[in-house]
């Protein structure tokens, strides 16, 4: 088949790439950065460079294609994110429409059933309908849970303060996943031959706060890691401090109360909070440990 993967070389696509190569397809990789080439080239893919805000460079890439993968940065610029992130999925669909492809994979994430109170994904909820009223394209929508690679934005705090935290407290189990699983999962969906618009959860582990802190503080030496509930003004300080614009700090602790509340995990629990990715918390934490 001739897929198109989106993502650069990033975290799930590379290793998508990897996969879908090894199975003998015939792969391009759309990246913004011209110093990729190289690299997606040698691994035996096709490169296309330019920018998913550019609707007819999508077309061109997208012309002949039999799927594509299609994934947004979860961050786009500093401000009015949610709309840039909607816009990179208008320009998908719009693509997708004016050349026929006949299977579309998107990259969403838990908690995109909800149009409220879950920060960043609430661009993703936005996507998963245009994707939707695509007539002639079948779409799996891969919600992914929370990437395990995130916490790797913890290791100051647990340096410097001996805590992690997050506006949300220990007792409530948050869905996870590596990004290795997210590949297994699209290379499995992208070469399908599905009909309609499905959904499918994609989530490595299952666990409460007090399992981060454990099982991360124990690769690192430290098993007492306490996990510490901040408030809502907190977290956002905190974020802010270390740097993060405050458009993205006030996403994410939108995010973290939806975890508070409930929002982020209700479909996914009343989904029968499936777990099918291979990478437990454990396995994570030594991979954890060797950043750390």
């Amino acid at each position: 088949m001739k897929i198109i993967v989106t993502g650069s070389l990033g975290n799930t696509a590379k290793p998508l790439a990897q996969q879908l190569i090894a199975e003998g397809h015939d792969i391009t990789v759309i990246s913004s950065s011209e110093t990729k080439k190289n690299e997606i080239e040698s691994l035996g893919a096709k490169a296309a460079i330019g920018s998913i805000t550019d609707v007819n460079f999508l077309i061109k890439a997208f012309e002949g294609a039999d799927a594509v993968f299609a994934m947004t940065p979860p961050i786009i610029g500093e401000t009015n994110i949610v709309e840039n992130t909607r816009n990179a999925g208008k320009n998908y669909a719009e693509a997708i429409a004016k050349t026929g492809v006949k299977r579309l994979v998107m990259l969403s994430s838990v908690g995109a059933d909800s149009p409220v109170e879950n920060g960043p994904i609430k661009g993703l909820h936005h996507i998963e309908k245009l994707y939707n009223e695509l007539e002639s394209t079948s779409v799996t929508l891969l919600r992914a849970g929370y990437f395990y690679i995130n916490f790797f934005n913890d290791i100051p705090l647990i340096k410097n303060a001996g805590i992690i935290g997050g506006n949300y407290p220990e007792n409530i189990d948050i869905p996870l996943v590596h990004p290795t699983d997210i590949a297994k999962a699209a290379a499995e969906e992208l070469v399908k031959n599905t009909a309609g618009k499905n959904i499918r959860y994609v989530v490595s582990d299952s666990r409460p706060p007090a399992d981060f802190a454990k099982v991360l503080g124990t690769a690192v030496g430290n098993p007492e890691l306490p996990w510490v509930e901040f408030t809502d003004e907190q977290s956002f300080e905190g974020m802010v401090q270390a740097g993060l614009p405050h458009e993205m700090a006030e996403l994410y602790v939108e995010m973290g109360k939806g975890m508070r509340t409930g929002v982020v995990q209700k479909d996914f629990i009343e989904q029968g909070s499936p777990v099918n990715g291979s990478v437990s918390l454990e396995d994570f934490a030594r991979e954890f440990a060797h950043k750390f």
